[in-house]
């Protein structure tokens, strides 16, 4: 028998932006390898990337220049991200000579998706790890400023991006329609809202955490936070936004007396808007810097919670990274957190707007046999969800072979 393996091409538009979705496709690279000859095709590298597909011999395809999404009104009204993704992937040196002799391909959602998958031959197998139906085209989430108003009034913006929402609906459902190709949510909630948005089949594939890169055991590694404040804090992680709630988090610590650690940062204007918001609110709030893995480990391992207030959050990485730190996880009961956390058991789950509720939580975050039976809870609900870089490898797998 042959030991060569199929061929196949990992690609995401931007990879440079390391939020979740990044880091989730990063570290389940290397283990695709056990079944295939892996290659990654990406307008936007990140330095571990390239460091990664270095130490595994992966090979990747991107533009001599580093792509960004245009935001400027003329690119929005004729959909100038896709018009722009797509020149840029041709620029990719010999990734348009090469695309047709892969078997394979795995599509991770995100800006410039859209017009790789349309490069795909039909004839091959394909899958398309939909995170969540674009935001920006299918709901307000991303049009409101911090404080949830709207930047413009909707109709106005709904006719900005007729064109591109046209665009992405046509391409997500004309590739759902080849019984070759497949598509899978990060959580119950993202693909039903595919399934709502696309009227596609969507099936569910969870991301992954690092228990080795998310763990207490941390050396001598100092806590960043603590050469400001020796304040009892918790942590919440994502870009300064309305989506994440951020100042509705700083709203609910009031009257606490806990700090708060915000990780993901934000522009200027909107972090200067959250520190006044915090001192209105009596909360001391540091944001953090750019931290290393080792750094953030620590600033989560000595919270008292990781909380988060995100609205419509399609999965979350950070339930399952506190679990793996053994850090109590206190989330707003929507979206994708309730496929992970078991109210009662490995966290907790809150309405929104029950601040009663939320102080009462942070309570028992406090208690030494909550913490270690949460945790507990937590590390083997990771086991139980499968949700290890090299399962979910698997999974892939499994979909494409299926």
């Amino acid at each position: 028998m042959s030991d060569i393996k199929p061929s196949l091409l990992v690609a995401k538009g931007n990879i440079n932006r390391m939020g979740g979705a990044e880091r989730d496709l990063i570290r389940c690279l290397p283990h695709l390898q056990q079944w295939y000859d892996v290659s990654v095709a990406t307008l936007n590298p990140s330095t571990k990337l390239s460091k990664i597909c270095q130490e595994n011999n992966i090979k990747i395809f991107s533009p001599p220049e580093p792509w960004s999404p245009p935001n400027s009104p003329f690119s929005q009204i004729f959909d100038g991200v896709h018009k722009s993704s797509r020149q840029h992937w041709k620029m990719c040196e010999g990734l348009i000579e090469a695309i047709g002799n892969f078997d394979y391909f795995h599509i991770v959602s995100g800006d410039g998706y859209l017009a790789i998958m349309e490069m795909i031959p039909k004839n091959k197998t394909a899958h398309l790890y939909l995170h969540e139906p674009h935001r920006g085209y299918h709901e307000d989430s991303l049009h409101r400023k911090l404080n949830g108003k709207l930047k413009r009034p909707s109709m106005i913006t709904n006719i900005i991006l007729s064109k591109g929402r046209k665009n992405d609906r046509s391409i997500v459902r004309k590739f759902a329609s080849n019984t070759s190709f497949f598509v899978s949510g990060n959580s119950s909630y993202s693909a039903q809202r595919s399934r709502e948005v696309y009227d596609i089949e969507c099936e569910v594939l969870h991301p992954c955490v690092d228990q080795e890169e998310y763990s207490s055991e941390v050396g001598n590694t100092i806590n960043p936070i603590k050469q400001s404040t020796q304040a009892e804090y918790v942590v919440t992680i994502g870009t300064a936004n309305w989506a994440k709630a951020t100042m509705e988090t700083i709203s609910m610590l009031s009257g606490t007396g806990i700090s708060l650690a915000h990780v993901g940062g934000g522009t200027n204007v909107e972090k200067t808007q959250l520190q006044v918001h915090a001192k209105n609110k009596s909360v001391e709030l540091w944001i953090a810097p750019r931290l290393s893995s080792n750094e953030l480990a620590k600033l989560m391992a000595d919270a008292l919670a990781i909380v988060s207030m995100a609205h419509k959050e399609p999965f979350g990485l950070t339930p399952i990274e506190a679990f793996s730190i053994g850090t109590p996880a206190i989330f707003v009961d929507e979206g994708g957190f309730r496929d992970t956390i078991v109210d009662g058991k490995c966290g907790r789950l809150i309405p929104r707007d029950s601040t009663r509720e939320w102080h009462a939580a942070l309570d028992q975050a406090r208690e030494p046999e909550n913490r270690k039976n949460w945790s507990d809870f937590g590390r083997s609900r990771i086991s139980e969800l499968k949700l290890s870089p090299n399962e979910q490898a698997e999974k892939i797998h499994q979909i494409l072979q299926s």
